[in-house]
């Protein structure tokens, strides 16, 4: 059995410190306002089978990097659709549908926000379009059309589907419930956002206000991210560091923070991190990160089959944990920082800190799950 640690399994591609940060806790409150975070939450809560998902201690990673807590927020428990996204574009339909009578919603996704936004409206009896790339498992379509979305295919990647969504949507009229913002949309996007902060709200509920120190945070077009951020800027008096993780093949966020400018990722090469590869950052969410996040870091595809694996297999905790693709890059960044003295000097991970690490989604695509855990087992 191989070392938790073993070089060999991680790695980190790029690493960027952020030079422009300076965190400003009414900017941010200004693009995500407090009345979106206040409606969401209370909403939210009230929705029945809601409990808070769980916030599990990796004793056992902790025990190999000697920090002082690292913790996993589960969201394999959330709800039936088992991903942060069953937070977002449910409470947006919920916010549309109470303004506007007999919609139809619509979306693009690579399949969490998508079974949201599905869930949503099916909730509320009303219409859904869906519409995802040619690289979105069938399992993923399959499972939005059992909450009664239509799936369209479209041929492309992502920012495909996304244009083809926007171009019909104004065709037919439909309410587009988008997780990304451009201009002229930005409602939608930071209601989505304003649903993620529950999370953040779990989270302090659960240990003290003020003792995280470093939050790894997943990105794609940014919003989680951003949400989480604003999320501590209301909820919490600590701020703690605010480290972002990207597919080393769709970093639009790291170039952006590079570059002082959103920054277009030209996607040659699909990551197997499905609902991260985005070129695109969104307009409200890049407000937030421009300046509140601290470091940017990408990963390749390689070791997300080993970290599914070791969280499985009780490894790191002393619980099985099922999390999928996109639920491990905090883990792998992590173990890829302490491996690499200068990354961990720069982040200032030492005994004293309680590093958040968000486990975004779980048993969402069983094909897929099942491939990364036999491969992960085969290395581990």
């Amino acid at each position: 059995m191989k070392s938790i640690l073993q070089k060999d399994l991680w790695s980190i591609t790029s690493f960027l410190e952020n030079k422009n940060y300076k965190f400003n806790k009414e900017n941010i409150l200004t693009q995500l306002p407090e009345k979106f975070i206040d409606e969401a939450i209370e909403a939210i809560s009230s929705w029945n089978n809601y409990a808070p998902t769980p916030l599990i201690k990796l004793n056992k990673l902790n025990d190999e990097l000697k920090f002082k807590n690292i913790y996993y927020k589960d969201e394999d428990k959330r709800f039936e659709l088992k991903s942060f996204k069953a937070l977002g574009g449910a409470f947006a339909v919920y916010k549309i549908a109470s303004e506007k009578k007999n919609i139809t919603v619509s979306t693009a996704t690579a399949g969490n926000h998508g079974r949201s936004v599905a869930w949503g409206a099916q909730r509320l009896g009303l219409k859904c379009k869906i519409f995802i790339s040619e690289f979105v498992s069938e399992s993923r379509a399959e499972a939005m059309r059992n909450l009664d979305a239509e799936v369209i295919r479209v041929k492309g990647n992502y920012d495909n589907s996304l244009k083809k969504c926007i171009e019909q949507s104004n065709k037919n009229n439909w309410e587009i419930v988008q997780d990304v913002s451009w201009e002229g949309y930005k409602e939608v996007p930071k209601l989505i956002m304003a649903g993620y902060t529950i999370m953040v709200k779990e989270i302090i509920d659960e240990i003290d206000k003020n003792s995280i120190t470093h939050v790894f945070l997943q990105a794609g077009v940014g919003g989680m991210a951003a949400a989480m951020i604003a999320g501590f800027a209301k909820l919490s008096e600590n701020i703690p560091q605010f480290i972002i993780i990207e597919p080393e093949n769709a970093d639009c966020v790291f170039q952006s923070i590079n570059n002082n400018i959103p920054t277009t990722v030209d996607i040659k090469k699909e990551t197997v991190m499905g609902g991260m590869s985005c070129g695109d950052v969104s307009s409200i969410a890049w407000e937030i990160l421009k300046n509140s996040a601290n470091y940017c870091l990408t990963i390749p595809d390689e070791a997300i089959s080993t970290a599914v694996a070791l969280l499985a297999e009780k490894r790191l905790s002393n619980e099985k944990i099922i999390g999928g693709e996109c639920a491990v890059p905090g883990v792998i960044a992590l173990i890829g920082s302490f491996n690499n003295k200068e990354y961990l000097d720069k982040l200032k991970l030492n005994s004293e800190s309680n590093v958040l690490l968000f486990g975004c989604e779980g048993l969402t695509d069983h094909a897929m799950y099942q491939k990364l855990l036999n491969d992960g087992l085969q290395k581990i």
